[in-house]
């Protein structure tokens, strides 16, 4: 007689009803536990508002409620999303595309913990013994001091002197940078002038606001005397001068010299996170070496001189991994058994997720989406949890064919280990490993949100979705080439792992920049084609922007925009601006009110003034075409390109921006809607129209399928058809074979990763590459031409 089940063997199921985070409309899915289940659709369905938005914030915010009120006050706070019933739900461990921070202190080895294990064994077995971990880290700085402290003893008060040492291993002369900045003094000021003239050229410090405040009333020099009249003194003040209090106008205020004032508020911070116009003054006026003294290691001398055979921490960190591996593998010393242990699963963990190439010092802010996220992967390979809900975006981004199929093995591995995988997913060969498929859509934004098929692989290629009717697309080679029209040359290339490359890159046609992750490609084009005169780089840097900026912000569209609507009614630009003068005063133009409720999620609401308008309501009285400013802004894209680009409210100015927004195929966008509710591939995007704009002859794209359905790719081939016909030159890196195959020429990298790579295996057209099929690369577009 068969034992009825047990009712723990019920809860088989994660059940979402009624979903409404974002643009979700009601949703309602029934995911198997156990299983992989990959969410696919156009980008912009709503894929990651039900996956990441809904599932995972759920599931964290469940967790986080299990600890106290005062642990709580230190966790981001988590609303409760919108949705009906969640249930079923288990740990979610997201492992996501953001960036890995750019923070200059920050590698690829304190990122992983393998930096903080490496510095545990060089305290234990390094010769000579210099100290503690903290001897052997770059973020830690020596110090010493010496002074009296005061002691109770014995129902006295006694004095003694005391001293100490700290040993860090930071380089004294970088700080631990591994670059040194030299300044050019003549960009920070013209001498001509003086202070009151506008002397000072640095971005931001105008003589209107505060700096002028500071440096007329300081004291120090004559804010109306040319600067190369001031004397040794004067200009060391203006120049050097440590932060010194002073009083302007009965205000307590500090000064500080221009050098430490530029230092503290823009070299600390990461060039590439800097808005364009500071980032290109730093460009112009501070030049970064390898720091003489540490040769670019960021170590002090002691943390270089302690060894471990041969092999400092400096030499281990700049190893390739793969190299690392065998070193630490090869090390016996019982003391530390356990230490080498954990250090060699997590080097193996890299070399078994594809990043073997990668070396400990690289600057994590240097890696693409695909190998952060790769990264962060390692910490849960080889975990003993069970029955967790892994989550993933796009897992497959930056991967070439043949590491796609290492990757979808890491994701099986984890889900026969008995936990649930959830992946957000475009790749055809990715999508095929699925037990279980969600196809989002039926389109994007306002129009998708809905679950248009579920079922399995076979069913979804039957189903007469978008995703369903574009899953077996094969892009076919081009019966005819562009031929070039010059050629970009690159000679003796030897950035990273390049190996003194020459190649011509032809100009006037389509190139794409390929080879295995890690081979080469971005090394070839950073070091050698970008930032050359006339080259736009368009790469996959996150849009930074508050809740307040919107796709009319980013791309400049707001501007003409402001200026009719001030010229139709002869009244400021600035009362068309909701971050300006023409916010609504009671939300300060955000549309919505925030209410802190400490521990809890936050609330926001409408506001009740504007109505969640964002303007004051006599700006609403100003009309251009018939429409107010909230008006247009509610618009989307493919209505705002009709609006303004006939009758009487004919824009060339902003249409040329609408026309490229919807080139890239986000007609259905709201102008201003909050950049922060945009996917990710929305986001490169708009990112990709803003750039398109920009005067040059050589456009390089990175990776701009990121994100993108299979759909969209051929659109994106459109576009970039279109840029070549117009007479421009671009370059793309790219793993998608669709794009390999509509190039008119290939630029093959390899053969393998690292230092196995760092050559080109092929140049030629697709066609040429197919017949060889001398390279990887080869072998699998001509797999993929030929299904």
């Amino acid at each position: 007689m068969s034992k009825a089940p047990h009712e723990a063997d019920s809860h088989d199921l994660i059940r979402v009803h009624g979903a409404r985070v974002n643009n979700l409309k009601d949703v309602t899915v029934e995911l198997p536990k156990r299983r992989l289940t990959v969410f696919t659709g156009v980008s912009g369905s709503g894929k990651s508002s039900l996956v990441f938005g809904t599932i995972a914030a759920e599931s964290q915010r469940l967790i986080n409620e299990t600890y106290s009120a005062f642990v709580q006050g230190f966790m981001p706070t988590l609303a409760r999303p919108d949705v009906d019933v969640l249930d079923g739900l288990t740990t979610a461990i997201i492992v996501d595309q953001e960036r890995m921070g750019s923070d200059p202190r920050s590698t690829v080895g304190t990122a992983t913990d393998a930096n903080a294990m490496l510095r545990i064994l060089f305290s234990r077995l390094g010769k000579p013994h210099i100290g503690s971990p903290q001897a052997f880290s770059f973020n830690v700085a020596s110090i010493s001091g010496a002074g009296a402290v005061t002691l109770e003893k014995g129902g006295r008060t006694t004095k003694e002197r005391r001293s100490f040492t700290i040993l860090g291993g930071m380089c004294p002369r970088c700080e631990g940078r591994g670059a040194v900045n030299d300044m050019d003094l003549t960009q920070l000021y013209d001498e001509t002038k003086s202070i009151n003239e506008g002397a000072i050229t640095i971005p931001g410090y105008s003589m209107e606001g505060w700096h002028g405040r500071i440096f007329r009333g300081c004291g120090f020099f004559d804010p109306d005397k040319p600067i190369k009249k001031f004397t040794k003194r004067q200009l060391d003040d203006l120049l050097y001068k440590e932060p010194t209090k002073i009083k302007v106008e009965g205000i307590n205020l500090t000064y500080q010299g221009l050098v430490p004032s530029i230092q503290k508020s823009m070299l600390a911070k990461d060039v590439d996170s800097m808005q364009p116009h500071i980032r290109a003054f730093v460009e112009r006026a501070v030049t970064f070496t390898t720091c003489p003294e540490c040769d670019g290691t960021r170590l002090g001398p002691e943390a270089r001189s302690s060894k471990i055979g041969k092999v400092n921490i400096a030499d281990a960190c700049a190893m390739q991994i793969t190299d690392l591996a065998k070193w630490v593998g090869g090390l016996k010393a019982p003391s530390v058994a356990p230490l080498l242990e954990a250090l060699s699963h997590t080097l193996d963990s890299f070399v078994e997720i594809g990043l073997g190439y990668l070396s400990l010092d690289r600057p994590a802010g240097t890696l693409s989406g695909g190998e952060a996220q790769r990264t962060k992967m390692i910490r849960h390979l080889g975990s003993s949890l069970t029955d967790v809900t892994y989550v993933f975006d796009e897992p497959t981004i930056g991967l070439h064919p043949h590491d796609i199929q290492r990757m979808n093995e890491l994701l099986l591995q984890l889900r026969n280990k008995g936990n649930t995988v959830l992946v957000v997913e475009h790749k055809p060969e990715a999508i095929a490993i699925a037990d279980h498929v969600v196809d989002l859509g039926p389109k994007a934004g306002s129009e998708g949100g809905e679950v248009v098929f579920e079922g399995t692989v076979e069913g979804l290629r039957a189903s007469d979705t978008i995703t369903g009717r574009h899953l077996d697309d094969r892009a076919a080679l081009k019966d005819e080439v562009r031929k070039s029209e010059g050629a970009l040359e690159v000679r003796g290339a030897g950035t990273h792992n390049l190996r003194d490359v020459d190649v011509d890159i032809p100009l006037g046609v389509l190139v794409v920049i390929t080879g295995v992750a890690g081979s080469g490609k971005s090394s070839l084009i950073r070091g050698s084609v970008e930032g050359a005169e006339g080259v736009v780089s368009i790469d996959q840097g996150a849009i930074r922007g508050s809740r307040r900026s919107n796709p009319a912000t980013y791309t400049g569209l707001l501007e003409p925009i402001r200026k009719a609507f001030a010229k139709e009614n002869g009244v400021k630009p600035a009362l068309f601006s909701a971050n300006s003068e023409g916010a609504c005063p009671n939300c300060n133009g955000a549309g919505v009110i925030y209410s802190d409720l400490g521990m809890m999620a936050g609330v926001a609401t409408p506001c009740e003034v504007c109505e969640g308008k964002r303007f004051q309501a006599e700006v609403l009285d100003y009309k251009f075409g018939g429409k107010d400013i909230s008006e247009v802004l509610s618009m989307s894209v493919a209505t705002a390109e009709e609006f303004f680009g006939d009758g009487a409210a004919k824009l060339p100015a902003a249409h040329k921006i609408l026309q490229r927004l919807a080139d890239v195929g986000l007609g259905y966008l709201r102008l201003g809607q909050p950049l922060t509710t945009l996917s990710g591939g929305e986001r490169q995007r708009v990112k990709l129209a803003t750039q398109m704009g920009a005067a040059g002859d050589v456009y390089v794209l990175d990776e701009p399928t990121t994100g993108l359905h299979l759909a969209d790719v051929e659109q994106l081939l459109g576009l970039l058809d279109r840029l070549v016909d117009a007479g421009k030159s671009v370059i793309v890196i790219e793993h998608h074979q669709a794009v390999m195959a509509h190039a008119d020429w290939i630029i093959d990298l390899g053969p393998g990763a690292g230092h196995d790579g760092g050559t080109v295996v092929f140049e030629g057209t697709p066609a040429e590459l197919v017949a060889a099929k001398s390279t990887l690369t080869g072998e699998h577009l001509a797999a993929y031409v030929a299904k």
